[in-house]
């Protein structure tokens, strides 16, 4: 079931005053509307206190006197290299597509806005301390800004942006809880009753894509220094690669998720932080027993019997004839939303929902120096959605998986729908983070996590128990790539910001490994007619070492079989993942099977079975469109990397559904995003690269400059230190110039 984010308010934990910023105070607060002289003024003046260098890369590197102004800045720099995306994201965070893209958006809105409530974000704004107000003027500031001295860019909904808007987009993970954990179809059909689909909210296909986040003590490195890989596998471009810097200290560098105003994954000068998705079961869902009366509803809980809260939610959408509305009476229990119905009972959820306290953490993430001040951080347990690796200067390395921990009764099967009624099931607070799945400085020296189970991080004697935790306290399984790394880095020492990059883009294919041999047992026991088709495939795949590249003629063949046989994977079993699926679940009869339809679509689509990986999976940039149409047309570069299906640490995902793609060629969508290699010492090193280039203008010199190097991995140097920034500087200027 779960997935989601109800929170309790952790209010005095996000008023915390941050060293050398102001006390807080309510005089901060920005009206929605003001003299525009003035603010055209104020945000003239704000400009010249905010330096924007872009590198020859086109990497934006912000310096301002304040935080407010880097983040003034850095808003601003966003705006001009993807404008669409920071307004797809907010509309989208804030439940308003449909006023751009129509009716059919209706219910994805009106699941936003079970949790997100505009009053609520506006008076939280205005109990907010006075360094995040500042902030938060300062994003809006930003934006409005940009949009004031580009009058060409016309947004197709949020023509103005507010302070308190910051607050419904605080945490940047690719899906967040509310897409995970309710069924969008149960929720239509429990508002409209539409009926359309017959399904529960909490058997989705458990998405394993993942990233990898690896920590490298000083006892494995070269130079006797920690190293931290940032691999956030995403879909492409959707995040920008930023660094903000400021006279109060500020000074980070990474990827930030468009429309945001902190550094998402990244580093500063002393540490740095990679998130993977986290399998914690961080959401419930209630089975609600309701009476009515007079009109109204009620519901049961112990002894009382409560009212339901109405809600009413207006939901404007576009159509031919112009904008029109449809209104929703929304009801929540004290458990939240009621989002289905099951078995003639509402169905309610709880989840995080701490956006002021979440924004919080997400900045002053970018501001901690140490572990203490790291771990210290973590006690704002708003981070539902994501697990954190760790390394810093000290030579520290660590893992927390998430931070955002609901006490339950163990009583109760938190796997299903619980009864409502019954006050035992309500939560009991939050675990502290140290009673959380954490590992600190493993006796390994290494550890690793791509959404993959936190009892296997690093090598066996060095792990975290299962036993030593609540069973609610994580859901993850076992993946394939986890498994590669299991049986990688053990064997590697002296580790370097280039060994660690080569060590990541190692080309072994652990799914196939495991695999094949049970296909080639299928083949054995296969009738003679069987063997005659299939014995020069098997003698290819026999022959093959598991290893991808742009050259393997296997490694396209293993990739179609291996396709065929993710389609026969049940979607609504989510009991275990894919890779025990693979491993334990297909008959003779499937793998021989799947590969004889896997010949059949490579012969009529590429006149023949043995191509070689790189003819048929490519990667192409040739639109700024969120959603990218590919052409075999026009040009593409080969690439190597394989799917997270097969192992392969370095990802180039690839729709495995063949009506997703009409092409003939296979282009990625996403998987290998914005990665960073970085070495922690008295000064930091690193290396990055950008999917396909960091502008998303066609036309840019920074639309595509990095497309071939995305293919081949080839990591460039990141520019950390102003005279390094200056010495490989492509322009400097004010916003607004």
């Amino acid at each position: 079931m779960k997935r989601l984010m109800f929170m309790v308010l952790l209010t005095c934990a996000a008023c915390t005053t941050k060293e050398g910023t102001p006390s807080p105070e309510t005089s901060l607060a920005r009206p929605e509307t003001t003299d525009v002289s003035d603010e055209l003024a104020r945000w003239h003046a704000q400009a010249q206190n905010v330096t924007i260098i872009r590198d020859n890369w086109g990497v934006p590197h912000i310096y301002g006197k304040t935080d407010a102004d880097a983040v003034f800045g850095v808003l601003y720099a966003q705006a001009e290299d993807d404008f669409n995306r920071i307004e797809v994201n907010y509309m989208t965070a804030m439940g308003r597509l449909s006023e751009a893209m129509g009716e059919d958006e209706i219910y994805r809105d009106l699941r936003v806005r079970l949790f997100i409530e505009e009053g609520e974000l506006k008076r939280l704004y205005s109990e907010a301390p006075a360094w995040l107000k500042e902030l938060m003027n300062a994003y809006a500031d930003g934006l409005n800004y940009y949009l004031h001295t580009h009058p060409e860019t016309k947004p197709r909904v949020i023509k103005r942006f507010e302070p308190w808007m910051a607050l419904s987009f605080s945490e940047g993970s690719i899906g967040g809880d509310i897409e995970r954990g309710v069924s969008m179809s149960l929720l239509e059909n429990f508002y409209a009753g539409t009926n359309k689909v017959a399904e529960n909210s909490f058997d989705h296909e458990m998405d394993f894509v993942g990233s990898n986040g690896i920590a490298i003590a000083p006892s494995k490195t070269k130079n006797g220094l920690a190293l931290l890989y940032i691999n956030p596998h995403t879909s492409h471009y959707f995040r920008e690669e930023a660094h903000m810097v400021s006279d109060e200290g500020l000074n980070a560098y990474g990827a930030i998720t468009w429309g945001q105003f902190f550094i998402y994954q990244g580093f500063n000068s002393k540490n740095g932080w990679m998130h993977t998705s986290n399998r914690s079961d961080v959401f419930d869902e209630y089975l609600e027993t309701i009476t009515e009366k007079d009109g109204k509803y009620f519901y049961q809980h112990g002894d009382e019997v409560k009212p339901v809260r109405e809600q009413l939610v207006t939901i404007s959408y576009q159509t031919d004839t112009g904008m029109k509305s449809h209104e929703f009476t929304a009801y929540h229990t004290h458990h939240g939303p009621v989002v289905r119905e099951q078995d003639g009972k509402w169905v309610s959820i709880q989840m995080m929902n701490v956006p002021l306290t979440a924004l919080d953490q997400s900045y002053t993430r970018t501001k901690t120096s140490s572990y203490a001040e790291f771990y210290a951080m973590m006690r704002l347990k708003s981070n539902s959605s994501n697990n954190t690796v760790y390394a810093d200067a000290d030579g520290n390395i660590a893992y927390f998986h998430g931070n955002y921990h609901p006490i339950r009764d163990l009583n109760f099967d938190w796997n299903h729908p619980v009864d409502g009624s019954d006050p035992a099931t309500d939560w009991k607070g939050l675990h502290p983070v140290e009673e959380a799945i954490n590992a600190l400085n493993p006796g390994s020296g290494w550890l690793y996590n791509s959404n993959s189970s936190p009892f296997f991080l690093t090598e066996p004697g060095f792990n975290p128990k299962r036993e030593d935790y609540p069973s609610y306290m994580t859901q993850a399984f076992q993946n394939a790539r986890a498994e590669h790394a299991l049986g990688l880095f053990p064997g590697i020492d002296e580790f370097t910001v280039n060994s660690l990059i080569e060590a990541m883009y190692d080309p072994f294919l652990t799914t196939f490994a495991e695999i094949v041999p049970d296909l080639v047992a299928a083949y054995e026991g296969a009738p003679a007619v069987v063997k005659a088709e299939l014995k020069a495939p098997l003698e290819l795949l026999s022959a093959w070492d598991f290893r991808g590249g742009v050259n393997s003629e296997p490694a396209a063949l293993a990739t179609f079989w291996g396709n065929e046989l993710l389609l026969l994977k049940p979607t609504r079993k989510d009991t275990y993942s894919e890779y025990e699926f693979l491993l334990n679940d297909i008959t003779a009869e499937q793998h021989l099977s799947a590969l004889t339809a896997a010949l059949a679509v490579m012969e009529a689509d590429y006149g023949s079975w043995k191509v070689p990986f790189g003819e048929i999976f490519r990667f192409q940039r040739i639109s700024g469109e969120v959603n990218q149409v590919f052409d075999d047309n026009a040009p593409s570069e080969p690439v190597g990397m394989a799917s997270h299906h097969w192992g392969a640490l370095a990802i180039h995902e690839i729709p495995v559904d063949r009506s997703e793609q009409r092409t003939r060629k296979k282009y990625g969508t996403g998987g290998q995003s914005w990665i960073g290699s970085v070495e922690f010492g008295d000064r930091v090193k690193a290396k990055a690269l950008t999917a396909g280039g960091l502008s998303n203008v066609p036309g840019s010199a920074h639309f595509d400059d990095q497309a071939e190097m995305y293919a081949k991995g080839i990591f460039r140097d990141v520019y950390f230190y102003r005279e390094d920034v200056e010495a490989n500087m492509e322009r400097t200027y004010h916003p607004g110039e």
